[in-house]
């Protein structure tokens, strides 16, 4: 009896071990992991959208992503001499993290969901439709990632394939060369462009997702970059005729930097960053990566950066007079001024009174209390920088906007960001007719079209004898009072070549110029009246800015590039582009 007892308890025990792990190999549907994740169409959905959040951390396109380029510019200067002071004067030492780091750190992280979401496409039962639509997007997204790692970092690891991140000896990439780095992005772009729906699709083709007009937009950039006109134009070209979807002008200027439905992924907007309107989300600011809260704010705080301590922000970024003034120079056919001043720089104008019930272009908001900035009536310029001064800028602010009475500061603004806008469309195939061609009535055109909406005269052939002289208005006149404190004008600058050459680095150092003396100073600064300008610290290859040395640390493949070795790039840059000379317009 006393053997059967023993026979018993052991089975007994057997089958209860067994049942433990059965229990113990039950996968718990809310852990999931990569390896099984993605195996069927609808998870890919979720996967695409999740690469969709990664272009909304403070790295990508809600602050730092977004500001570090137009301080680089010379349309923007750091007014709070803090934050930003070492990308302002072009001399980062290579160990500080808003700009060696973070933006490097979060494009990889577009660049890693998208490689995983390409690393199962292929492998899932679908529609050709779906395939294209997912496999298209995560190929815009991750070609947007590495065009802005090749134009902030100039040479990074190109990363490709999922399985890379697999293994120690794969995971440690080193160095690929912007040339490279710029070859798959045209790849991506390409392959995007031609799987990609267009926005006349509707639905959310028309709510922000990338589209086949996204992509291609994208790619004329990349290959202007590289001097590709011929092929940069042809893609334009192709955007005017209306084969990618349908887009135009918007009638009023200020409908590209409104927040709301009506407004935001408007006919203009080929791609825009979206943001939950203001009050919408949480309260949680998610300032690092992981970026998973359920009670995430879901804005920007391109806001933050942009408006005036008088006003709650943090004040750290300001328009520079150089821009102010360039608008004051021109004005309307009736005589008013430009309107993309008042929807670009906050500044006091006594016309803006008499702006009533005249919802055109020229006119910027139909409101008869267009002195109004967050809700509050002004009767001078209110100055960027408590300390320091500055003109505050006002796009991707609520300042023109007039919704909620005063800044939160934080991700809270609820702005899309348009990255591309129909207009540098128009604007890029001017420039790509006039290097071509030269002055040509059909670059003049493309120009008036974007000067017409707001009612500015007509450019005239006559008086642009030389490419060099259309291309001085393009570069100097039309893209920054088009585009002035928007992202991209660094990188323009870059392309351009105009840290390069003598007369353009002083052309930059002129239109840089500005006051510390604590007012919003708007007065046409020279070196005798100006405290100073952030071009006369630049280093040769701070044009660029260094990979995070902690990042060369942690990676024994890696490699510093030029502003990590103040490097000069100009004698390669001269060898494959040329540069146009500074010309007088006057």
């Amino acid at each position: 009896m006393k053997s059967i007892y023993k026979i018993l308890t052991i089975l007994v025990l057997v089958g209860g071990l067994t049942a433990c792990n059965d229990q113990l190999d039950v996968v718990d549907p809310n852990s999931q992991t990569t390896y099984d994740f993605g195996d069927s169409e609808s998870e890919l959905q979720e996967a695409i959208i999740a690469c969709y959040n990664r272009i909304r951390l403070e790295g990508t396109f809600a602050r730092v992503g977004y500001t570090m380029d137009a301080v680089r510019g010379d349309e923007v200067w750091n007014s709070s001499q803090q934050w930003y002071i070492t990308y302002d004067n072009l001399n980062s030492p290579g160990t500080i993290g808003i700009g060696d780091e973070w933006i490097y750190r979060d494009c990889y992280h577009v660049v890693n969901r998208t490689n995983f979401v390409l690393s199962k496409v292929d492998g899932v039962q679908m529609s050709e439709d779906s395939y294209n639509e997912i496999a298209g997007q995560a190929l815009f997204l991750r070609a947007l990632a590495y065009h802005q790692l090749a134009t902030y970092y100039q040479t990074v690891p190109l990363v490709t394939d999922y399985a890379t991140y697999g293994s120690l000896n794969t995971l440690y990439a080193s160095n690929n060369t912007q040339d490279e780095i710029f070859d798959q992005v045209e790849l991506d772009l390409t392959a995007a462009m031609n799987m990609l729906p267009s926005r006349d699709e509707g639905g959310e083709w028309a709510k922000g997702r990338a589209t086949c007009g996204s992509a291609a937009g994208y790619l004329a950039r990349a290959l202007m970059f590289r001097h590709k006109f011929s092929e940069a134009y042809t893609v334009l070209k192709d955007i005017i005729a209306g084969k990618y979807g349908q887009y135009e002008l918007t009638a009023d200027y200020g409908d590209n930097f409104r927040e709301g439905a009506a407004y935001e992924n408007n006919k203009e907007s080929l791609f825009e960053v979206q943001f939950m309107d203001y009050g919408t989300g949480g309260t949680d600011d998610e300032w690092t990566p992981v970026n998973i809260s359920s009670e995430a704010s879901q804005g920007q705080a391109v806001e933050s950066n942009y408006a005036s301590h008088e006003f709650g922000s943090w004040a750290d970024l300001a328009g520079s007079p150089w821009l102010y003034n360039l608008f004051k120079k021109e004005n309307c056919t009736d005589g008013r001024l430009d309107p993309r001043l008042y929807w670009t720089l906050v500044t006091y104008e006594d016309e803006y009174n008499t702006y009533t019930d005249l919802k055109t272009a020229a006119y910027p908001n139909g409101d008869p209390r267009s002195n109004t900035v967050y809700q509050t009536e002004i009767t001078e310029t209110p100055t960027s920088n408590g300390d320091n001064g500055g003109i505050s800028i006002a796009k991707w602010t609520n300042a023109r906007n007039n919704i909620y009475s005063s800044i939160t500061v934080g991700l809270r603004c609820g702005v899309n960001l348009r990255l591309m806008r129909y207009s540098d469309v128009l604007l890029r195939a001017a420039e790509c007719e006039n290097e071509i061609n030269g002055p040509t009535q059909t670059a003049i055109d493309y120009i008036n079209i974007v000067r017409n909406r707001v009612a500015l005269e007509d450019l005239q052939l006559e008086d642009f004898p030389t490419a060099d002289h259309l291309f001085e208005q393009i570069a100097n006149v039309e893209r920054p009072k088009e585009f002035g404190c928007e992202n991209g004008r660094g990188i323009d600058l870059l392309r351009w070549g105009f840290f390069y050459d003598d007369g353009r680095l002083n052309q930059l150092i002129e239109h840089a110029y500005y006051k510390r003396d604590g007012t919003a100073s708007t007065e046409e600064l020279t070196e005798e009246t100006a405290d100073d300008s952030s071009f006369k610290y630049y280093y040769k290859g701070h044009e660029y800015f260094p990979i995070f040395q902690n990042t060369l640390n942690a990676n024994p493949n890696l490699v510093g590039n030029s502003a990590n070795k103040n490097e000069d790039n100009g004698p390669a840059f001269r060898e494959k582009y040329s540069i146009h000379p500074v010309v007088d317009l006057d």
